[in-house]
């Protein structure tokens, strides 16, 4: 039975994204995007539920990468095409496509390549899904009307698509092990941070996608200010003699 639960939460995983398809051709995008949040939550169980239990397979990660490949692939990119995309007709359907493909792209990469556990070479296609799913989300609860944001959408779309397949690493979380005496405070947190989400839902959870999205970037510039300054630190210490000719 625990062989099989990884499974099953894949295959939530995948009738989430499946139903967020059928939603957006409904016109349901509230619920669209919804589902897409709800196919994160379920790829999370089963990759800890793998790991836990001592069940990661082949067959397993690939059936996930599937899974993903409609949740976090097709699903927002149909569900920000015909929610605000659809205006630009030719260049609306080329911006998500190339969404698609990026995905596709950056699910083939991490199953070739080996993963550190750290870190994620390139934004996670869950997360993709989740800034994608609560703009939507934050659009419909201010009542805002898609004609007049989609260019920041179609702006949004082609970074998503360039943070997928960019080497900038982006925090996995994967092997944070909680400590006895930890576990208070972590709980804690836990607490404060679904207060504070159920006070304006699709607010703060537009808020936290966004966070992390540009933590890979800010990561990397931090890295870049560092390198700068430990250059300019070596030349003031070792300053170049002047000589005449």
């Amino acid at each position: 039975m625990t062989s099989l639960l990884p499974h099953l939460f894949t295959t939530l995983n995948l009738f989430s994204g499946f139903y967020s398809i059928i939603a957006t051709f409904e016109g349901k995008y509230f619920h669209g995007a919804l589902a897409i949040l709800m196919a994160i939550v379920f790829d999370i169980f089963d990759g800890r539920l793998a790991r836990l239990t001592g069940q990661s397979s082949k067959f397993g990660k690939e059936f996930d990468s599937l899974a993903d490949m409609v949740s976090f692939g097709v699903a927002p990119a149909l569900l920000i095409y015909n929610y605000s995309l659809k205006a630009f007709t030719k260049m609306g359907w080329v911006a998500s496509f190339i969404y698609t493909a990026c995905v596709a792209l950056r699910l083939a990469r991490f199953n070739v390549k080996p993963s550190s556990g750290i870190h994620f070479e390139g934004l996670p296609s869950p997360a993709g899904g989740a800034i994608i799913a609560s703009t939507i989300l934050l659009l419909i609860h201010l009542g805002i009307d898609p004609l007049y944001k989609s260019w920041l959408t179609i702006v949004m779309v082609y970074l998503l698509s360039y943070f997928f397949i960019s080497p900038i690493k982006y925090p996995a979380f994967k092997e944070i092990k909680i400590k006895k005496i930890q576990s208070f405070y972590f709980l804690v947190l836990f607490i404060l941070v679904l207060s504070i989400t159920a006070t304006n839902p699709p607010l703060i959870l537009f808020l936290l996608t966004t966070l992390y999205v540009t933590l890979g970037p800010l990561i990397l510039l931090k890295k870049w200010g560092c390198r700068f300054y430990r250059k300019c630190l070596k030349k003031e210490k070792n300053p170049k003699k002047l000589t005449n000719d």
